[in-house]
């Protein structure tokens, strides 16, 4: 890169993404049930799992607690002092998650406690002069939808309305921007296509079944909340990896390449393309393809994950989405990097990226950066780090990561500097 000042359209965004389950803790619902059960199997498996320097730099994978999510970050009891942080950094905007199980424990029985509680956040965040940006749902489900058959139950898209029209009934006015669902098809891959995340089910037909109720539950509710208002901008957000044949002249990895990017990437964002007001992107992964459909992870430079860093994969993907002539929001970006030594370096160069996109015409208005702390990861637990701001899950302790005063540099000046 050259050495220049690279600055960003005026009024962008700049913020940190967090997700209610990851970072709350006390959360009861269909994962904290299912972790319970799988915890031992998850920390057996790991031998099998990760590569020797990874069982080696994190042992805390061989034990089952790593797979309990219990009071993860407390963050439910301490987002004044993260929001304080993040506010420290520079940050105008903050990304955060509603929890629906605590929203509507039992069916139709909604917890006004608690969505006073989420009204506390958004004024907090709102206090520190934060855009936030509300997901409905991440992931978790309450029990009794679970009992009766999930995401996959036929009434799925007319309860999650309901508990989308009850939660913007009441705090809808104190945020802008709102996504319906994060990364559906993350959950249709690992859920019903692999089958390694609850429910736990391995069925093609089951799959496609939850695809139509997401597609039809984000329809309703995008109806229902542009009528409730005016203002209100609408999403769902979707994982996109950066996908390309891995012989570039071979026309069997061209066709395979172009079949994965149809249907994984493409096909939601198709589905849903006339009920969206702008992108929400993840982007996390570059990955070849190699016919018929064999996925190889690009393996340059990894993270502690073993996933390989590819700045360029999100100039690509950005350079896609402009078809879709839609604002987009980078809603997630990240790493883990428990040492700390890739972050800086990640974020500038993805950035980089970012802004050469920009450039050539997509129209970026935001950037998030995963996570603004360390938090459960799902069915890998607690050992990834992908904070910007590093916790001791024994005391609670934030501590500040270097990486993140280089990115405060950025948000505060509004530009780059390669």
């Amino acid at each position: 890169m050259e050495n220049k000042t690279l600055k960003f359209p005026k009024g962008f965004l700049w913020g940190a993404a967090t997700s209610a389950y990851q970072v709350e803790g006390g959360n009861r619902n269909d994962w904290s049930e299912w972790e319970k059960k799988n915890a031992k199997r998850l920390a057996g498996e790991a031998k099998n799992k990760w590569a020797k320097w990874q069982q080696k730099r994190f042992p805390e994978m061989f034990d089952p607690q790593n797979y309990i999510c219990g009071r993860a970050c407390d963050h439910y009891n301490r987002f004044d002092e993260d929001l304080d942080i993040a506010k420290s950094l520079g940050l105008n905007a903050f990304r955060i998650s509603v929890e629906w199980s605590r929203i509507e424990p039992e069916e139709g029985k909604f917890d006004e406690r608690e969505i006073e509680h989420y009204k506390k956040v958004l004024e907090a965040i709102r206090a520190r002069g934060m855009e936030p940006f509300v997901t409905l749902w991440h992931f978790t489900n309450p029990l009794w939808l679970e009992e009766i058959g999930g995401l996959e139950c036929s009434k799925f898209p007319f309860f999650f309305c309901r508990y989308a029209g009850k939660v913007f009934g009441r705090i809808g006015n104190f945020a802008t921007y709102w996504t319906t669902f994060n990364e559906p098809t993350v959950i249709l891959l690992n859920s019903y296509l692999i089958g390694a995340w609850p429910p736990t089910k391995k069925n093609i037909f089951t799959a496609f079944r939850v695809y139509r109720n997401f597609g039809k539950a984000h329809d309703l509710a995008y109806d229902m909340l542009h009528k409730m208002s005016e203002s209100v901008q609408i999403s769902l957000v979707s994982a996109i990896n950066y996908l390309e044949a891995k012989n570039k002249n071979s026309i069997l990895d061209k066709l395979s390449t172009f079949i994965a990017e149809y249907i994984a990437n493409g096909k939601m964002l198709r589905r849903v393309k006339h009920k969206n007001d702008f992108i929400g992107l993840n982007y996390y992964v570059h990955k070849k393809i190699r016919f018929p459909f064999y996925q190889e992870r690009y393996k340059k430079n990894t993270s502690d994950l073993d996933w390989g860093i590819s700045p360029g994969g999100i100039y690509h993907v950005l350079k896609n989405l402009r078809k879709y002539d839609l604002p987009i929001f980078i809603t997630e970006n990240g790493l883990a990097d428990a040492e700390d030594k890739k972050r800086a370096k990640f974020i500038k160069d993805h950035l980089y990226c970012v802004h050469k996109a920009i450039s050539e015409g997509a129209d970026v208005r935001g950037y998030f950066h995963w996570s603004l702390l360390d938090n459960f990861e799902w069915d890998k637990g607690f050992w990834p780090r992908f904070g910007l701001v590093e916790v001791d899950y024994k005391t609670m302790e934030r501590k500040i990561r270097p990486s993140a005063l280089e990115y405060a540099k950025i948000c505060k000046n509004n530009h780059l500097q390669t």
